[in-house]
Parts: C-alpha cells; sequence; structure tokens
C-alpha cells in the first residue's frame, strides 16, 4: 500500500480513517526508526505479542490494536518519550487484563493476572511488567459503581507510578479527545466515565516528577481541555422546548 509522504505528519485519528490499520503499523514503523536496533527489535517484539493477543479485539468500528498504536506513537511522537521500557508498556497496557490466560500460557494456575504479568516480567523486563501493573483495572466490586472504582483505581495507582501517567493519559487521550470517533451508545457511556477524570489527570500532569517537559504537558493539557467540551458537548445537551 502506498502512503502519502507526510503520513509521519497527519493526526492519528486521520491516518485511521484513510489509511485504517496498515497506515497506523506503518506510522509506527517511521516513529522508531530513530532508536538504535535493540530497541527496535523490543518495540517490534512487544508490537507482535499485541497483535496476537489481541487479534480478534474489536473497538466499535475498528480493530483493538490500532487503539494500542495510537497510544505507542502519541507517547513517541507527541510527549517526546525516548524510553523504550515506557513505550513497550504502551503497546502492552491492555495485555494482562484483556487476555491474562492467554498470556500466562498452558498453565495459569489460580491468579493467572500474576501469572501474566510474571510472563511479562521474564520477555520484557519487571520494570515493563511494573508500569502494566500499574495500568491494569483490578476485580471491582460488584456492589460498589464500577466507573467509581475506576477513578479510584486511577487516582491511587498513578499517584505511585509517574511513568505509569504518561501511559495512562495517552490512553485516556485516545479515548477522551477520540470519543468523536466512536458511535452509537459507547458515545454517551465513554463520555459519562472519562469526564470526571480530567481533573484527576491534569493534577497529575502538573506534578513535577511527571516526567515531561513543560511544551509537553502544555500539549496534554490542552487536549484535556478538548476532551472536556468534547464530554460536554455529549452529556450537556441542553432541555428541547416541546
Amino acid at each position: 500500500m502506498d502512503f502519502p509522504p507526510y503520513l509521519g505528519t497527519m493526526p492519528m485519528h486521520a491516518i485511521t480513517e484513510i489509511h485504517g490499520e496498515p497506515g497506523l503499523l506503518e506510522r509506527f514503523r517511521l516513529e522508531i526508526q530513530s532508536f538504535d536496533e535493540a530497541a527496535r527489535k523490543r518495540l517490534t517484539a512487544a508490537l507482535d505479542l499485541a497483535a496476537d493477543l489481541h487479534r480478534d479485539d474489536r473497538r466499535v468500528r475498528e480493530p483493538y490494536l490500532n487503539h494500542l498504536l495510537r497510544v505507542a506513537i502519541r507517547m513517541m511522537h507527541h510527549y517526546e518519550v525516548r524510553d523504550v521500557d515506557v513505550i513497550v508498556a504502551g503497546l502492552l497496557h491492555d495485555a494482562v487484563e484483556d487476555h491474562p490466560s492467554e498470556l500466562a500460557g498452558a498453565d495459569p494456575g489460580d491468579d493467572p493476572t500474576r501469572a501474566a504479568l510474571a510472563t511479562l516480567a521474564a520477555r520484557f523486563g519487571p520494570r515493563v511488567a511494573g508500569l502494566v501493573a500499574a495500568v491494569t483495572n483490578p476485580r471491582y466490586d460488584p456492589t460498589r459503581d464500577r466507573n467509581e472504582q475506576y477513578r479510584e483505581h486511577v487516582a491511587a495507582s498513578l499517584d505511585r507510578e509517574p511513568w505509569a501517567r504518561v501511559i495512562k493519559v495517552s490512553d485516556f487521550t485516545d479515548n477522551g479527545v477520540g470519543v468523536i470517533h466512536t458511535v452509537g451508545p459507547k458515545v454517551e457511556s465513554s463520555a459519562r466515565k472519562y469526564r470526571p477524570l480530567v481533573p484527576v489527570y491534569r493534577e497529575l500532569v502538573n506534578r513535577p516528577d511527571t516526567p515531561l517537559s513543560p511544551p509537553v504537558k502544555r500539549h496534554i493539557l490542552a487536549q484535556l481541555d478538548l476532551a472536556e467540551e468534547r464530554f460536554s458537548a455529549i452529556l450537556d445537551q441542553p432541555a428541547h422546548p416541546h
């Protein structure tokens, strides 16, 4: 497939709409060219594992891998992340949550999540496993509001892990700013789930120990403002007069 010479500067949702998964894969390849060979091998291995684990997963209108690619590309291109462990964890941030038994292998035992994290640690190192663990949702108490528990988990988990904040903010940007690229009931349910997290992420991004440059932080804060505008447009509809 032929891609335009400006693929490296196209907005990611535009690549998704026009060129689909092949376009995002090519953009990923362009982004990792500036890394050394060992780093490119690790990043490609992580991408291959993510593609295998999520091969049958969909996100409304698209393959799930598209989301993982955008999360990783956003960190490299917009957040200026050069830490390979962080990008690997971005590609695999949903692997343990969505496919623990498949990742753990033949005998996941009584705790597939722990076994899956051990597999990641063996393949990509304990730091990658720790970052993925920090962004993996726990089992929820069925007697409590699921979204409320999600927000509590995010705030507590990211409080301790500055680099996990970077992964989660890229994930949130894809889901929040990207909410207008989805369809059906998921538009409103996503807006209700994510809107209360905007101030949480603003505070986390602004912390001195969040390992991003001031211009990158300003870019992310502008994206959070845009997400809030979109949530408001979806949820704060004026009442129609009868």
